[in-house]
Order: structure tokens, then sequence, then C-alpha cells
């Protein structure tokens, strides 16, 4: 009993050990490289992960049988408490067998969104992304992985790069005609989009291809509708790159409240003068 204590003690050191000099070798290797080893080091770490319970197992095998034995009439009970636990561990095996993502990717569950850190046989764990600003949030969400059997599952890499950002802006009904504003407020968005507006075409060429859907863009586009209450309502859509949607967002929305503004007062004028 001592001596098969001991050598636990010894794999599990081992094991502990042997993730450390990985997880150090392969980061100083990113750091020479630049390459993101991230899906390599969560790899490793599950497969020592998972040698290391082999070699316990083996360890105490005799033990484990008899205590099977003398509590075979409590199988079912078992097996209703760690029915969570089974579920994550098949969870576990559905993501490794059908590889809807992979560590670094975009992805979105349920109502949560973020970048993919790390994965192990119980959970994943995301690097929390706002969809509204697509910048981190510092926050770090852990998901069960039977929830990936579950709830539906959206890989949102392509939007690392560059997103097809949509926004609106409701305004009340006024006297204001927002179709006469459409012309200037495309020429500010064409200005906002031409640094990066070669590489946004090859980029949304490349995702059609690749998903083989005709997607929006890469040219800005303008839409014009009313809300159920009557308010105008003028949304943008813009292919860009994911860093400045949120920046390029807030000048078109200056710059429409702005053009909307100068129309008032030029329109207030002219029947001023009448």
């Amino acid at each position: 009993m001592h001596s098969k204590l001991l050598i636990t003690l010894l794999i599990v050191m081992f094991c502990w050990l042997l993730k450390t000099l990985v997880t150090r070798g392969l980061k100083a290797k990113s750091n020479r490289t630049g390459a993101d080893n991230r899906h390599t080091l969560n790899t490793i770490k599950n497969i020592l992960n998972l040698l290391m319970v082999i070699a316990i197992f083996v360890v105490w095998s005799v033990e484990l049988q008899k205590f099977a034995l003398s509590v075979a009439a409590f199988v079912v009970a078992i097996v209703l408490v760690t029915k969570e636990i089974i579920q994550c561990f098949i969870g576990f095996i559905y993501i490794q067998s059908t590889a809807p993502f992979r560590i670094g990717d975009w992805i979105k569950i349920g109502d949560h969104t973020g970048e993919v850190s790390e994965t192990d046989w119980a959970k994943v764990i995301l690097l929390e992304v706002d969809p509204a600003t697509y910048g981190y949030t510092g926050k770090s969400v852990f998901i069960p992985n039977n929830q990936f059997m579950t709830s539906s599952l959206k890989n949102l890499n392509f939007m690392r790069r560059y997103v097809n950002h949509t926004f609106s802006v409701v305004k009340e009904n006024t006297e204001v005609n927002p179709f006469l504003l459409k012309p200037a407020l495309l020429e500010k968005a064409a200005i906002y989009c031409q640094d990066f507006n070669e590489v946004a075409e090859r980029y949304n060429a490349l995702i059609e291809n690749r998903l083989d859907v005709k997607i929006s863009g890469p040219e800005p586009d303008i839409h014009i509708s009313t809300t159920e209450l009557g308010r105008i309502k003028v949304s943008f859509s813009l292919f860009c790159p994911t860093g400045e949607a949120f920046e390029i967002e807030q000048k078109l929305t200056s710059d429409l409240l702005t053009l909307w503004r100068e129309f008032e007062l030029k329109t207030e004028k002219m029947a001023t003068s009448e």
C-alpha cells in the first residue's frame, strides 16, 4: 500500500514537472519566433493528463477492481451523481473528434463570445470578447464541455481580422429627408475605409471562396428605414478591420448627427426667410 502511494506521488510529480518544462520551452520558443504555440501546448497538457490517469489506474487496478465489485449495488446512484462529469467527458471527446474550433479561434456559444484559450476534459476557457466593440473585456468564461453538445456554436474566427460591422442610428421623424444625407455619408464612409480598401477586398474574396457564400461588402452601404414607432432608422454596413470597427462607427455617427443638424438649421432658416 505504501509503495503504491509513493509510486502514485512520483507519477503525479513527474507529470507536473514534465508539463512545467514543456510549457516553459514552448513559451520561450514563442517569444523567439513569434509563433502561436497555444494549441500545441494545450494538446500536450491533455495527453500528459490522460497518461497520468491511466498510469494511476494501472497502479491501483487491483484495489479499484475490488472497490468496483463492492459498490456494484450503487452503480446506478454513482452514474446519476456523476452524470454531469460523464457528459463533460463525452463533450470533450466530441470536441476533439469534430474539431469545431482550435485554440485562438473566436467562438460564440449561447450568450458568450470569446477567444478559445484552453480546453480540457471538463471545460473550455474563453477570453471574453465584447461583440459591440470587438475588444477583450479582461474576463475569462468557463464553459462546461457538455454545453457544446446541446447549444448552437458559432465559429467567428474570420472576425478576428475583418468584420462585417453593422450598426444603426435612430432619429425622430422631423422635416429632414435622410435620403439627401446619404451621398455625403457614403463619401465619408469611403474616406474612412480607403486606407484598407484593397486588403478588405482580398479578405472579402477569401471568405467568400472558403465559405462558398456571398457576403456583403467590401463597399460601405447605408440603408434607410423606419421603426415601429415611426422614427427614422439609418443603418450602416461596413467591411472593415475588427480593431477599427468601433472607431469608424463613432465617426459616422458623429457625421450623421452633424449633417442632420446642419440640414435642420438650413430648413429653419429657409422657413424664416419666407
